[in-house]
């Protein structure tokens, strides 16, 4: 097979198009070419007027090897990988414990689907509810103002990303084509099979909830064996130095797990475990991170303004942006987890607290735009005596935008206008804010470090130039946004083990070493791998 990229047709192109532009790529005639499929399927709209659909297409030709030679130079005509996947081969040792995962987020499925599939049976620790219980919980801090400090949007059964827009991108270099690996893994579990081929899939958080479900059956029917609502509260340990190993975890029921290799893979707000690695001297280190607020635009503005005449057509849905400016103070603006026609959505783990997160249905069709306008905090600026500062710096806004929102739950809020004129909001406008439980109008100075809100005051107009309306006075902001990402990073040998502590691999987003639900999934694959190398 052959694999052509970057193959640009106009938006509106007729179904013959596509064929008739691989037959002049390639330079053959028809009866030559054998069959072709859509690879890859997104768009370039960078001129809002000029809209283009860009295809890399898989081609069955006659003489496959002329036809390469032939155009030997082009680098957008090569062969079409190959992107099988193949399990680890490994047999656990005879009386060895069973390997643990720790987490059932993106990161831990996939680990615990690999284990399981190499026939290695895992035990999946998980602190929160199943995905079903954990719905539950989360709804009601969404429509009652109940907090579950152990099942919500961050804790629980799927992870922070099943409450999200359900990205399926990422910029991780990927070479084995591991990405492509999960995607059919979702597409097994019942994702739909598009996800296969555009530029920017996404799934939704209801879909999200069932292919869970069906992961878990899967890793079960595999021998595999779930304990929910359990956490994990120590290391049981021997040996010193370089030679320590681990030998067991303590878990918060009384028990004692024997467990010898054990991929740790909890989310970017584990911060009880958190401390607990450093209690137990597991190198780390603190890592750069971002907070700031979400703001909401009506869709339809988004979509004019990224599209032009062209929004609303079928095969570009609801716009997205990424938007990023530096500013003066040294600190990056940009936007983050875009959600398109989608909701904000209320996202601590810890009581009296209040946090801010994005969450779209695969159809995206809710009437506003959110997205996360944040700024770099950097830990040698921030906090540069404390490993674990960046926890008590997230913890410090998110505490004040709860005393801001009213101490129930409800968040700060602020229109545009108000807050590039300095002054407090008292009413919002024409876009109703979509956060539940509610939102509070107030000033969000008031939860926000001064270096975050002046770098925000200066991004937004600039953002103004590349997305009209962006800076429209009733846009509003919605704090704090503050879990971005992981504020440390646990440190790993090129093994995948912790170099202070054998049998323990750090993974995923909480470990430092992901940024999204394909990039957690591929880390965990990775530390499946590295865990069935070591025996």
């Amino acid at each position: 097979m052959i694999r052509i990229t970057e193959l640009r047709l106009p938006l509106d192109h007729p179904a013959e198009a596509l064929r008739d532009a691989v037959l002049a790529r390639l330079n053959i005639d028809s009866e030559n070419l054998k069959s072709l499929h859509v690879a890859r399927r997104g768009y370039d709209a960078r001129k809002r007027g000029h809209i283009v659909l860009v295809y890399n297409v898989d081609c069955d030709v006659s003489d496959e090897v002329a036809v390469l030679a032939a155009h030997a130079s082009d680098q957008h005509i090569r062969p079409t990988p190959d992107t099988t996947y193949h399990l680890p081969e490994a047999t656990l040792p005879e009386g060895a414990p069973r390997p643990v995962v720790i987490g059932a987020g993106p990161c831990g499925i996939m680990a615990a689907l690999t284990l399981a599939q190499a026939g290695l049976k895992p035990i999946i620790i998980e602190r929160g509810k199943d995905v079903k219980a954990r719905t539950v919980d989360t709804f009601a801090l969404w429509r009652k103002s109940v907090l579950t400090p152990e099942s919500n949007v961050q804790f629980g059964e799927g992870g922070a990303g099943t409450f999200s827009d359900g990205k399926l991108y990422s910029g991780v270099s990927d070479s084995r084509h591991l990405g492509r690996h999960v995607l059919e893994e979702f597409v097994r579990a019942g994702a739909p099979e598009e996800i296969l081929t555009i530029s920017k899939p996404h799934i939704g958080t209801f879909r999200l909830v069932t292919m869970v479900m069906f992961i878990r059956a899967e890793i079960e029917r595999l021998g595999g064996e779930y304990r929910f609502e359990t956490r994990v509260e120590g290391f049981e340990m021997d040996g010193e130095g370089a030679e320590r190993r681990l030998r067991g975890l303590h878990l918060s029921n009384g028990e004692t797990l024997p467990a010898e290799r054990v991929i740790l893979a909890v989310g970017h707000s584990a911060r009880d475990t958190f401390e607990m690695l450093r209690e137990a001297h597991v190198e780390m280190d603190p890592k750069p991170f971002s907070i700031g607020v979400r703001i909401e635009h009506p869709q339809s503005v988004i979509d004019v303004a990224r599209f032009g005449a062209s929004a609303g057509h079928e095969m570009l849905g609801a716009a997205d942006y990424k938007l990023v400016h530096h500013a003066s103070n040294g600190r990056a603006v940009y936007s983050f987890c875009m959600c398109p026609g989608g909701q904000v959505v209320a996202a601590t783990s810890e009581e009296g607290q209040v946090v801010t997160n994005g969450m779209s249905q695969y159809s995206r069709a809710e009437r506003n735009a959110n997205s996360g306008i944040v700024v770099e905090v950097k830990p040698e600026l921030d906090f540069p005596d404390d490993v674990l500062g960046g926890m008590a710096f997230q913890r410090q806004w998110e505490k004040a935008a709860f005393v801001a929102g009213g101490s129930n739950y409800n968040a700060p809020a602020q229109r545009v206008g108000d807050f590039l004129a300095g002054r407090p909001s008292t009413s919002l406008g024409d876009v109703v804010p979509s956060y539940q439980p509610g939102v509070t109008p107030t000033d969000l100075t008031l939860c926000l470090p001064p270096f975050v809100t002046d770098a925000i005051r200066e991004a937004l107009p600039q953002f103004e130039r590349k997305l009209r309306g962006f800076s429209m006075d009733d846009a509003v902001m919605t704090g704090v946004e503050t879990r971005t990402s992981s504020p440390i990073r646990l440190r790993r040998d090129r093994d995948g083990q912790s170099p202070t502590l054998r049998g323990l691999f750090p993974a995923g987003e909480g470990a430092g070493y992901a940024g999204g639900i394909l990039s957690a999934g591929i880390d965990g694959i990775r530390a499946a791998e590295w865990l069935a190398a070591s025996l």
